[in-house]
């Protein structure tokens, strides 16, 4: 946190050190980047980057079909228009906060930024929740790197006898010569955050009482932090199972070197490809190289200088031990699934034992559906103080009329499987439960005047043909 002492100084106080969470945070995040400290190119030890896979898979379940809808007033639409600009950024906010522990979300005028652990200081917790902390926020220009940093927190008072938290929010700048140096304080007016207070007036419902929350949402992993039990930051959801992701990654590297080195070998003794009456003195590697470039010969073969009466000539072809290693790989697999949340046998390399259809999984996959439930309760739990946060900058800032509204959550079912579906719907339309035209726009995309005249075309068709009995 090269920000760190900075920020205490400029913003006069202290930071909640952590070293152990920023030690395993740092260690989590090299594994999810495809940079884990195990490779070794040496030893030809490789990643296939397999955290990166399961945090993806996370948060692709976690917000599959998911919708938003927000209700009640003119400030109810404002907000749903703010959130259905970021529709295509929540999985990115998932898959983030599942990689790194936690994701903090906040609003930033236009929209919402993300910020992991790496980039921000915890300055203030109660029961679990965050009360202050300090976000940084960079980008370069030309050869220079600006940071900004933001200072969130409540400030406990007395006000004619009442205990109140006001809510207040700092803003320092800063250029420098180097991405991993804040370097010197610079005028707010010289970068692109021109126009934001240093520091704003207490912050205050119309009411006069304290904010409700952080203006800022906060998304955690289901699972408990049993790294650091005093810290309000997640663990990465793959921070059980990093010695799994190791013998997974030194497993396939094993695999692929086996297969890499299971060329096919022949040895040939020169004096096969050498014309009868050439002296035995002519022979060389040299001359076996021009030899085989004149016959194209494949490169496996390989120049063996016999000495004894006959020829020589053998083939090598080594046995793979591919299956034993893909059943290796796949216990693996099942393991680091196990632990992370997942069902087991979720993950597996051989695609014909990959997850079955949807009426036959669902008691299967019930450890993977609690697993995404956790995970959406805690994305439900993120965006309602992200919204709530936005709709604060809507009070502060005017941007939208004052009133009431009621945000509902829709997530599409895991186990849906779209051509079970259609053969169910086919059987609604065979059995005269629901009408064919309904039928033609669920499932292939017309609208209700196409689908209407395609049916009664077939309808009449089939009058005029007579089947079904008809004449």
């Amino acid at each position: 946190m090269f920000f760190k002492n900075q920020a205490e100084q400029d913003f006069r106080t202290e930071v909640i050190e952590s070293p152990v969470m920023e030690a395993m945070i740092q260690k989590c995040a090299n594994i999810y980047r495809g940079t884990p400290y195990w490779v070794d190119e040496d030893d030809r030890i490789k990643t296939i980057n397999f955290a990166k896979s399961v945090c993806s898979e996370t948060a692709r379940l976690a917000t599959l079909a998911i919708g938003i809808q927000i209700d009640g007033s003119a400030r109810a639409t404002w907000l749903q228009e703010q959130i259905d600009r970021m529709y295509s950024e929540i999985r990115h906010w998932v898959e983030y906060g599942c990689a790194y522990g936690t994701a903090f979300i906040k609003p930033n005028g236009e929209g919402f930024d993300v910020f992991t652990p790496l980039d921000v200081l915890l300055t203030d917790c109660d029961n679990q929740e965050v009360r202050g902390i300090i976000f940084k926020d960079q980008y370069a220009e030309g050869d220079k790197y600006y940071t900004r940093l933001e200072y969130h927190r409540f400030v406990d008072s007395v006000v004619d006898g009442v205990n109140v938290s006001p809510y207040y929010i700092s803003n320092r700048t800063y250029v420098s010569s180097s991405a991993d140096s804040i370097g010197n304080p610079i005028e707010m007016s010289k970068t692109k955050w021109a126009g934001l207070l240093p520091d704003t007036p207490p912050i205050m419902k119309a009411s006069g009482e304290s904010l409700d929350g952080p203006i800022f949402g906060v998304f955690r992993t289901p699972q408990a932090n049993n790294v650091d039990l005093n810290t309000v930051l997640g663990l990465p959801i793959f921070a059980e199972a990093i010695e799994e992701l190791k013998d997974l990654d030194i497993a396939y590297s094993r695999n692929a070197k086996e297969i890499l080195d299971s060329k096919k070998v022949v040895l040939a003794d020169d004096r096969l490809l050498i014309p009868d009456g050439m002296p035995i003195s002519s022979r060389s590697s040299e001359g076996f190289e021009r030899k085989r470039q004149q016959m194209k010969l494949p490169d496996y073969i390989k120049n063996i200088f016999g000495e004894g009466p006959d020829a020589f000539y053998q083939e090598i072809n080594p046995q793979l031990n591919t299956d034993t290693r893909i059943t290796g790989i796949n216990a693996l697999l099942s393991q680091l699934g196990y632990k992370i949340g997942f069902s087991n046998g979720y993950f597996v390399f051989n695609e014909s034992s990959g997850i079955q259809t949807a009426t036959g999984v669902e008691a299967e996959q019930q450890r993977t559906v609690q697993f995404i439930k956790d995970v959406r309760d805690k994305l439900e739990s993120c965006l309602d103080g992200a919204i709530y946060a936005m709709n604060v900058y809507a009070d502060l800032y005017g941007l939208a009329p004052v009133g009431t509204y009621k945000v509902n959550y829709d997530f599409g079912d895991i186990l849906y499987s779209y051509q079970e579906d259609k053969t169910r719907w086919w059987q609604y339309v065979s059995t005269g439960k629901v009408p064919f035209w309904y039928y033609l726009m669920k499932f292939e995309g017309m609208t209700e005047k196409e689908a209407k005249a395609l049916a009664n075309e077939a309808k009449q068709q089939n009058k005029d043909s007579g089947l079904f009995g008809e004449e």
